[in-house]
């Protein structure tokens, strides 16, 4: 279901689109690749293009970053093919920097530690943090099936992480009954007394 209508008439300014594929590669490894442009409705004056058209990409930038099966980064390629400024492009190589981190729980902080304030680019930053769960996205059947003959050990990776996997959900209560911290159920046969 779509958002409602808007409740007052408005002149659309901007659209960022962002597209995301995950690939798994002839090499066992896998690609995740995200693509990002900011258009405007309106055509304005740039000091480095000279005019934008509206219409016309103000940021046009691609990241590739490439996984192993335990989500550790073997490569990433971050190209910046239109920014607002020239110097804009000079900070992709910096994005090499990721190579050999684990795409898991401190992903953010990891990006943000490597390539925050002027290490990086805000868009770039932002696209490769929503990486993170593309990945997860891309390699979680590779992962179950990995995993399906290996025993569990210690708490599952998704406890907790959203409203679905609450520990007190029913999520929890039929995939991870051991660590399920929801109301329990009466003993067959016994009624609560009050």
């Amino acid at each position: 279901m779509p958002l409602p209508p808007a409740k007052t008439e408005r002149e659309h300014l901007h659209t960022r689109s962002i597209d995301f594929q995950g690939f798994h590669r002839a090499d066992g490894l896998f690609d995740i690749e995200g693509h990002m442009t900011d258009v405007k409705s309106y055509g304005f004056a740039n000091d480095y293009r000279g005019q934008i058209e509206a219409g016309e990409a103000l940021h046009d930038m691609w990241l590739r970053v490439t996984l192993d099966e335990d989500l550790i980064v073997r490569d990433i390629e971050a190209v910046t093919d239109k920014g607002p400024y020239e110097l804009c492009p000079a900070v992709t190589p910096n994005f090499k920097r990721m190579i050999g981190k684990r795409v898991a729980a401190g992903w953010r902080r990891a990006v943000r530690e490597n390539l925050g304030g002027v290490e990086g680019c805000t868009h770039l930053d932002e696209m490769l943090v929503a990486m993170g769960t593309v990945a997860f996205q891309t390699l979680y059947p590779f992962l179950v099936k990995r995993n399906r003959d290996r025993p569990r050990t210690g708490r599952p990776p998704l406890l907790n992480a959203c409203h679905v996997f609450s520990s007190e959900g029913e999520v929890a209560k039929k995939q991870w009954p051991e660590f399920y911290t929801g109301p329990k159920e009466p003993a067959p046969g016994k009624k609560d007394r009050q």
